[in-house]
């Protein structure tokens, strides 16, 4: 470190959303890196998602405390920078403007860290008193570290998705040689995917084995090792164990507080789906680009229903013990991503028109699966519409999204026999189950709210009068 220089540590920032701790997913930078002002220099994950941090200060990183796999809790420090006095230039004051929700507690919290091999708790680094400034993200890919003045690759070509990396990583891709098909220079995933059918020859695969091997030698032994300590495998006795960490974890917790707190129960009817397929065909042809399909309906559906039975749209407040009726629909959607499922969140969709609706729900789909869904864009929700027909089953009774009141299910959509005015016909049928927390309404209400939709899904005219 330059004598005349001044050690900062940066603490890890509040990031929103009541989140207290994240997991270290891989650094950026190494010590001895240059660092700019909001370079991101380190990938965590929360309970939430995965999240790029960018570092406010610029200099030279002395210290990275933490090796992937690790966890830290908000306020405790996460990287130091050296920065010699005459480089505190009047850009780094300024900053981008784009701040970090809030920025890290006073008091350093407890360490979750993993324990190493032989039980004991790594030691952290010793670290600086000095004040940390407010994380700044960036809204462009940084520099990349190594040189003042140096470009970085991701000045040319970005990799917004985590999710994209690490296919890429995984693969030994370099994505710096990829041609982005994303707007503004952004690899997506069909970038990837594209590199990857390319490499089918032995050369090109004996090629990427070297990369990888090239790569691993140049982590650091404690991050290997605590990578291989958390990585899931095999014991001798066959027995495979699989670390519930992560998002993984984070559906665990709240999905057993869902069992614990709410008494919920389920309630199911089938319907005649015809109509609403048909009118999905004539949509399709009145407005083509709309790109209306089933879900949008259904969730268009959910919200005329909650129009009409607003105590479903609510939950319970347990310290206080009272039912909390909300004014306004925040709709969650079930969605299957390599990370798992998680639940996509549109705001507000009372405000929203069909089609308005339809390219919100594709917008989040498709942010779900690139891993770019932030804090903001997975939490609030207060109604739940689960679409399990895609996975081929007609039926479920689902876990409640905690705090939310109830849940609505859709099953596949498919031909059977159907009594229609008195003659036996192939219709399109699918099955729709409600599950709803019985503290918040009874049976009556379920029901009437399960009918409701019913209703609409067999006669769509229905739906027009509560428009």
């Amino acid at each position: 470190m330059n004598a005349s220089g001044a050690e900062h540590v940066f603490l890890l920032p509040d990031l929103g959303e009541g989140l207290t701790e994240v997991e270290i997913l891989e650094w950026r930078v190494a010590v001895g890196d240059v660092v700019t002002v909001d370079q991101v220099v380190v990938e965590v994950e929360t309970a939430k998602a995965a999240v790029d941090v960018p570092v406010p200060i610029a200099g030279t990183v002395v210290r990275l405390h933490g090796a992937p796999g690790e966890v830290v809790s908000v306020g405790e420090p996460l990287i130091a920078v050296a920065r010699p006095d005459e480089q505190y230039r009047e850009e780094e004051r300024a900053g981008s403007g784009n701040v970090l929700i809030g920025y890290g507690t006073a008091e350093a919290r407890p360490s979750r860290r993993r324990p190493s091999r032989n039980g004991k708790a790594p030691t952290p680094s010793p670290v600086s008193t000095s004040t940390a400034t407010p994380a700044r993200a960036s809204t462009s890919a940084p520099p990349a570290a190594g040189g003042a003045g140096a470009p970085g690759r991701d000045e040319v070509t970005r990799v917004i998705s985590p999710v994209v990396r690490r296919l890429a990583k995984d693969h030994g891709i370099d994505v710096s040689a990829l041609t982005p098909s994303g707007p503004g220079g952004v690899v997506l995933r069909r970038d990837v995917e594209a590199a990857i059918a390319t490499m089918s020859t032995p050369h090109a695969e004996a090629a990427t084995r070297a990369e990888a091997a090239s790569r691993a030698t140049t982590v650091p032994q404690a991050g290997a090792a605590l990578r291989e300590e958390v990585a899931p495998g095999v014991g001798a006795d066959g027995v495979e164990r699989v670390p519930l960490r992560g998002m993984r974890r984070a559906a665990a917790e709240k999905l057993a507080r869902s069992r614990r707190e709410i008494p919920d129960a389920t309630t199911w009817v089938d319907v005649d789906a015809t109509a609403l397929a048909e009118l999905k065909r004539e949509l399709a042809e009145a407005s083509p680009d709309a790109g209306i399909g089933l879900l949008a309906l259904f969730a268009r559906i959910c919200v005329a229903g909650l129009r009409r039975y607003p105590e479903l749209n609510a939950y319970v407040d347990t310290e206080r013990e009272e039912i909390v009726r909300l004014p306004g629909i925040n709709l969650g959607f079930a969605a299957q991503t390599e990370r798992g499922l998680v639940v996509p969140v549109v705001r507000d969709v009372q405000r929203l028109t069909l089609a308005e609706l339809a390219a919100a729900l594709r917008e989040r789909t498709e942010q779900a699966r690139d891993g770019a869904l932030g804090p903001k864009e997975l939490t609030g929700g207060t109604f739940t519409l689960n679409n399990y027909g895609v996975f081929g089953v007609d039926g479920s009774t689902p876990i409640i999204n905690h705090p939310e009141a109830a849940m609505l299910g859709v099953g596949r959509v498919f031909e059977r026999p159907w009594g229609v005015d008195g003659e036996i016909r192939l219709r399109k049928i699918t099955q729709l189950s409600f599950t709803f927390d019985h503290r918040v309404c009874d049976g009556g209400v379920a029901g009437g709210f399960l009918r409701f939709v019913a209703d609409c899904v067999e006669r769509p005219a229905v739906l027009l009068t509560h428009l």
